[in-house]
C-alpha cells in the first residue's frame, strides 16, 4: 500500500510541474529605447488594449490619478539631465503617471517607481515636473495604448502616448549642446595629467617605449596641481627601466618625501627599497 501511496503521489508531482501552462499577458510588458542627442532615454509599461470597453471616461475615469498603462506603474529612465516643462530633471528613473480630461491631460514625473499602479498617498513632494497636455483627437481608434518617442531632434524628443482617440506629447529637452560643448573643450585642450599618466604606466608594464614613457610621466607630473607620491613612484621605476639611475633616485626620493607626508608606509617601503637596490642607501 505504501508503495502505491509513494507512486500515485509522484504522478501527481510529475503531473503538477508539467502543467504549469504559460498564457500570453492581458496587458504585455514593452520597453522602448531612445537616444535624444547624447542622452539614452528609456521607458518601460504595460500595454492594455481596448477590448470592446470604453477607455477614457470609462475603463480610465477622467480626472483621476492614472498610471499610464497597466500593472505596475510607467517608469522613464534619463541617463543625463534633461528638462520637462522649463523644470530640470536629474539622471535617473521616475514614474510617468497622467490625469486623462476631455481636452487636456495632466503629467507628473514623479520620483518614487516602487508602487504597483499609483501610490496609496500622494506625494507632492515627489512630484520633480508637472505639465498640461492638449490632447490631439485621431480620425481612428488605436486598440492597444502605446507610448512613442515623436519628433526626435538633436535637443528634443515628444514622448507620444495614444489610446483609442487620444493623442497627447510630453516635450523633452536634452542638454546636446552642453555635452557637446564640454566634449570639444575637453578635448580641444588635449590629454589631462592623468591621461599621460596612465599613457606613461602602460608603457612601463608592457615594455614599450620608455623614452615616450619618461615624457608622459613628465609632463603628467609637470601638469598635476598637487604633487602626489604614486606619481613619483611611477617616475622613477620608469627613468629605471630606461637606465637613467640618477633620475629614479631623485624621483623616489621625491616620492618618498610625500609619501612620509601622506603617511603612506606601503610606498615609504616601496621607495626604500628601491633606494637600497639603486645604491642610494
Amino acid at each position: 500500500m505504501k508503495k502505491i501511496f509513494l507512486f500515485v503521489c509522484a504522478v501527481a508531482i510529475s503531473f503538477a510541474a508539467e502543467a504549469q501552462l504559460q498564457t500570453p499577458a492581458p496587458s504585455p510588458f514593452q520597453k522602448i529605447e531612445q537616444k535624444v542627442g547624447l542622452t539614452d532615454v528609456t521607458v518601460e509599461y504595460s500595454r492594455p488594449s481596448m477590448k470592446g470597453r470604453k477607455i477614457f471616461g470609462g475603463l480610465v475615469p477622467y480626472d483621476k490619478l492614472w498610471r499610464t498603462g497597466a500593472n505596475a506603474c510607467t517608469k522613464i529612465t534619463f541617463g543625463d539631465a534633461v528638462q520637462i516643462a522649463g523644470k530640470t530633471v536629474e539622471a535617473g528613473t521616475y514614474a510617468i503617471y497622467t490625469k486623462p480630461g476631455v481636452q487636456n491631460w495632466e503629467v507628473y514625473i514623479y520620483a518614487d517607481t516602487s508602487n504597483w499602479g499609483t501610490p496609496s498617498e500622494w506625494d507632492q513632494s515627489k512630484v520633480v515636473a508637472s505639465t498640461k497636455l492638449r490632447v490631439a483627437p485621431i480620425p481612428m481608434e488605436v486598440q492597444t495604448f502605446t507610448i512613442s518617442f515623436d519628433d526626435v531632434k538633436n535637443d528634443s524628443a515628444n514622448l507620444g502616448m495614444i489610446w483609442e482617440s487620444a493623442y497627447v506629447s510630453l516635450p523633452i529637452k536634452v542638454f546636446t549642446d552642453k555635452m557637446v560643448s564640454a566634449s570639444i573643450d575637453k578635448v580641444m585642450a588635449g590629454p589631462s595629467s592623468n591621461d599621460y599618466y596612465q599613457a606613461a604606466v602602460y608603457y612601463l608594464e608592457s615594455g614599450k617605449d620608455m623614452n615616450k614613457a619618461k615624457m608622459w610621466i613628465d609632463k603628467a607630473i609637470e601638469m598635476r596641481e598637487q604633487p602626489a607620491f604614486w606619481y613619483h613612484r611611477q617616475q622613477s621605476l620608469i627613468y629605471a627601466k630606461s637606465g637613467d639611475k640618477k633620475g629614479a633616485i631623485n624621483a623616489a626620493k621625491r616620492s618618498l618625501e610625500l609619501a612620509k607626508a601622506a603617511g603612506n608606509d606601503d610606498y615609504v617601503s616601496l621607495n626604500n627599497k628601491s633606494l637600497k637596490e639603486w645604491g642610494a642607501m
